[in-house]
């Protein structure tokens, strides 16, 4: 039924093989179902994502979610996992072997970093990371019949660089890997650009109430059934409770996220006119510079701003001390507006050098801009950093 219909649409209406007549969705928290037909239980050993067979193979609640996922994606089929790092992790070990290679954007999440970084190399999977800005440096980078990966974080976290999708899309050999966190697919759908999987921390935008610890990764359905078998053995497994409020987030996704795109374009605005702030990073700007890229991809510029101070980490630090509206948090994506201090937080495990190179100085801040009154947000920061010149 969802394939006739608009995004807002599907949002609404997807997920709901099991919902039977409630308009809620419906909650199955049961981890294992009775077998009384064991030709049927001997089946099911076998069934990619069965819902009524153990919870780690699939739930009923957690399929649904990954379904309405793959309808707003516009994707064959997806799978939920525990957390955006189970979701990448899974595809990076599901899809990688020893003397394998991969392709990695530069400026990413700390964490995928780190993954990159420190996990894949003990494991025998070489890893080069590249300017992905540069797609020619990407296609420099592969190696023939060895480069099985290709991943890229657009819009970056937290420097909110934009990688040309379309570009990515195109390079023959290895899987092409989209981290859409930041994006949600309000804003982009990678795999109508060619690329093979696209995954999000649905923890944050899409899920979008601080309530559920999600990851998800959607493509075609041969790539998500190896995505999944491995996810058998790894275990990152999504739960049913936070799938549940998942689904929930979905139904007022485009809402939410358009109105605080809206704000966040604002406050971007308002932010690079205040003689506090050195620069801002805000794909919705002429002055970003990926701007032509963003306009082709995405709807809006998102709802995260990047900022950077003038005085560095102590006058960073001020600012989330005298912001009374706008709360510190190490997250992103909810209702409530959130600013964060890489540096301290998010990126603390990062040494200086590795943070710089991720374009993560002492004063960057990180804004994740939420459901209030952007004249009130505006408030808050402008008093706020009035304080920390």
């Amino acid at each position: 039924m969802t394939d006739d219909l608009r995004p807002e649409t599907t949002a609404i209406r997807a997920g709901r093989a099991h919902d039977g007549a409630s308009l809620a969705p419906v909650l199955w928290p049961s981890t294992t179902y009775r077998l009384d037909d064991l030709d049927r239980a001997r089946e099911l050993n076998f069934a990619a994502r069965p819902p009524d067979f153990y919870g780690r193979n699939g739930s009923p609640t957690v399929n649904e979610f990954a379904d309405a996922v793959a309808a707003l994606e516009g994707a064959e089929a997806a799978l939920a996992l525990g957390s955006g790092m189970g979701a990448l992790s899974t595809i990076v070990f599901a899809l990688c072997s020893a003397g394998d290679h991969i392709v990695a954007q530069h400026r990413t999440f700390s964490v995928t970093n780190q993954l990159l970084t420190m996990v894949c190399p003990r494991f025998g999977i070489d890893v080069t990371f590249v300017d992905a800005t540069d797609v020619g440096a990407v296609e420099a980078a592969v190696e023939p019949g060895r480069t099985m990966l290709v991943i890229v974080e657009t819009p970056a976290n937290p420097g909110l660089d934009v990688i040309d999708l379309a570009a990515i899309g195109q390079i023959a050999g290895p899987f092409t890997v989209v981290d859409s966190t930041m994006a949600t697919p309000v804003v982009q759908r990678p795999l109508e650009h060619g690329i093979d999987l696209v995954m999000h921390a649905a923890t944050k935008g899409i899920a979008g109430h601080n309530d559920a610890m999600l990851g998800v990764v959607a493509g075609e359905q041969e790539l998500i059934d190896v995505v999944w078998r491995h996810h058998l053995v790894h275990g990152a497994v999504a739960s049913a409770y936070d799938s549940w409020n998942g689904l929930r987030g979905l139904r007022t996704l485009h809402a939410r996220v358009r109105q605080q795109s809206a704000s966040a374009a604002v406050l971007a605005d308002r932010l690079a006119d205040h003689a506090s702030v050195a620069s801002v990073r805000y794909p919705g700007r002429g002055d970003h510079p990926h701007r032509d890229i963003a306009a082709r991809q995405m709807e809006n510029g998102g709802t995260i701003v990047a900022f950077d101070l003038a005085g560095g980490a102590d006058v960073g630090a001020e600012l989330l001390r005298r912001c009374r509206l706008v709360l510190s948090a190490a997250s992103f994506g909810g209702p409530e507006t959130l600013i964060t201090h890489p540096a301290s937080t998010t990126a603390a495990t990062l040494s200086p050098d590795d943070r710089a190179a991720m374009g993560i100085g002492d004063g960057t801040i990180r804004l994740s801009v939420g459901l209030e009154h952007v004249e009130d947000l505006w408030d808050d920061l402008d008093a706020a950093l009035g304080g920390v010149d």
